[in-house]
């Protein structure tokens, strides 16, 4: 997997496809989980999946670290897509529809896509690496061990910033915010 990102840094068209391809079911696994239980959301598992990809390609040799690197930045390109796609139907004739981000967060209720994100816009603000882990475990799917990788932390340490980031949110998205 790394020789594969290591040949798409220098150029190789042929690897990209290749490791897109070995990624693709996991890929897909990861925008359905983020597509699942969205009702307004008219793009497919497919659409997000392919135009977060295309929006990798348009990075341009990007110093691949690792698959955990390049799962990071898929989900980061995931979550923008669906945010541009929110976005550009809120100008649409639809503006009345809201969409709802299913957040997991215990006992917060669901809220909409553009709060959740405006949310963690001011995370980042305060603490840019708890966003981050936010946008991976959640947007990404990623797993526990996969952001300490990326961040390199260690797991205990991604674990108890995910804790901490997902009682911000609750706090952030609750009835009183």
């Amino acid at each position: 997997m790394r020789d594969l990102l290591v040949r798409w840094r220098t150029g190789d068209v042929h690897a990209r496809d290749m490791l897109f391809h070995l990624l693709y079911d996991e890929l897909r696994q990861a925008a359905a989980a983020l597509l699942h239980g969205e009702r307004h959301v008219s793009l497919s598992v497919g659409d997000l999946l392919h135009e977060s990809l295309l929006r990798l390609i348009a990075l341009d040799r990007i110093h691949w670290q690792d698959r955990a690197h390049f799962m990071a930045l898929t989900s980061r390109m995931m979550r923008r897509a669906l945010i541009d796609h929110v976005r550009a139907k809120r100008r649409g004739k639809r503006d009345h529809q809201k969409v709802l981000l299913h957040t997991n967060i215990p006992e917060a209720v669901n809220v909409e896509l553009e709060e959740i994100h405006e949310a963690l816009e001011r995370l980042a603000r305060i603490d840019p690496q708890r966003a981050e882990i936010v946008e991976m475990r959640y947007f990404g799917g990623m797993e526990i061990a996969d952001v300490a990788v990326v961040l390199g932390l260690s797991e205990a340490t991604v674990k108890r910033r995910w804790h901490s980031a997902r009682l911000w949110l609750y706090e952030a998205l609750g009835p009183s915010a």
